[in-house]
């Protein structure tokens, strides 16, 4: 369920077009307001994570006869599409495309300013004026930019390591704030509570893993970016729900060096050892028997490599998604005994 901002926020968002996420070419985007104004009270008097908790008390006080029952699992928006993410990649009005490197949203005068006050704590006051300005553009490859090229890229100098830990942690320290309400918003409620990390898996081949790192999360072939959000989700009891589960390597641009099935394995390794419970969801529609076969082979952490998820399943999935095309006969009967499969789980 998606809802969409109020006339507050709107009105807010038209006087001060700073709350928006921005790009280095001020380019704004409207889909959720920009962490670097989390804590501020830019909202009439409030900061946006009292609306966002705001928010959440008033779903609980009006469906509390459902929640437990009807409602077990409610799934916190942390950003654009619900996901705990930068909007890197906004698709929407052709902007970004496939598999393009996205870019990074860190230009709006709050953003900045946390930037600044970083950078002057590291020690480094020259650095706090902007982020990278030689990471190419939303369609841009990793090698055609000086920061997220394979050889001397800028990703991996002192300054990159800068702005990379900062940027990820801004986005960590969100995380933080909305499941710290959440968790006590629906304290003896009888739900679970989960955040969608989205499955960026294109140049994950590469060193930089450039969507990655645009996007937020400080995954690259030298360092493990996904323990970190896996124990800040474990730190409030909630699900680490994750998508491209029904994808294979080899379906994939392999001229864009796409590796869901690996990524998704980075991922159940770093829930294993932050021991946190992982779901799991399709990216894109499908109703063929093929990925329904990748669907079980993911739920069940089957993954070939080792054994190290031999006792262990995915939580739970959530199946995109139900239209006319699903119910169609062929579709359908495929589905039903999809169905019928992962109930029966790993056994099957």
């Amino acid at each position: 369920m998606y809802i969409l901002y109020g006339k507050l926020v709107c009105s807010d968002l038209n006087k001060d077009p700073d709350l928006a996420y921005t790009d280095q070419w001020g380019r704004r985007n409207h889909e959720y307001i920009s962490l670097g104004a989390d804590t501020l009270p830019v909202l009439k008097g409030r900061m946006p994570v009292q609306c966002y908790s705001d928010f959440m008390r008033a779903f609980r006080d009006n469906f509390k006869h459902l929640l437990g029952d009807t409602i077990v699992e409610i799934q916190v928006g942390m950003g654009p599409a619900g996901e705990l993410r930068y909007p890197s990649y906004p698709e929407q009005d052709g902007t970004w495309r496939f598999p393009g490197i996205g870019a990074f949203q860190c230009y709006d005068k709050y953003s900045l300013s946390s930037l600044r006050a970083a950078a002057e704590a590291y020690g480094k006051p020259e650095w706090g004026g902007t982020g990278p300005t030689d990471a190419g553009h939303y369609n841009s490859w990793p090698e055609d930019t000086l920061f997220f090229k394979h050889e001397n890229g800028g990703w991996n100098k002192e300054y990159g390591k800068y702005f990379l830990t900062w940027y990820s942690k801004m986005l960590l320290q969100h995380g933080e704030r909305i499941l710290s309400s959440a968790k006590y918003i629906f304290k003896d409620t009888g739900v679970k509570i989960s955040v969608k990390i989205a499955g960026i898996h294109w140049h994950y081949g590469t060193s930089s893993h450039a969507p990655e790192l645009t996007a937020g999360y400080y995954n690259t072939g030298l360092r493990e970016g996904y323990i970190p959000i896996a124990e800040m989700l474990a730190r409030h009891n909630a699900i680490f729900n994750f998508t491209c589960i029904e994808m294979r390597d080899h379906e994939q641009r392999q001229d864009a060096l796409c590796a869901p099935e690996k990524l998704v394995y980075q991922v159940a390794l770093a829930t294993q050892a932050a021991e946190v419970p992982l779901a799991g969801e399709n990216a894109l529609p499908r109703y063929d028997d093929y990925a329904y076969a990748q669907i079980l082979k993911a739920s069940a952490l089957n993954f070939d490599q080792n054994n190290e998820a031999e006792n262990r399943e995915m939580c739970s999935f959530t199946y995109l998604r139900m239209n006319s095309e699903l119910f169609k006969a062929d579709n359908w009967g495929r589905f039903v005994v999809f169905v019928q499969k992962m109930g029966e789980g790993r056994s099957s």
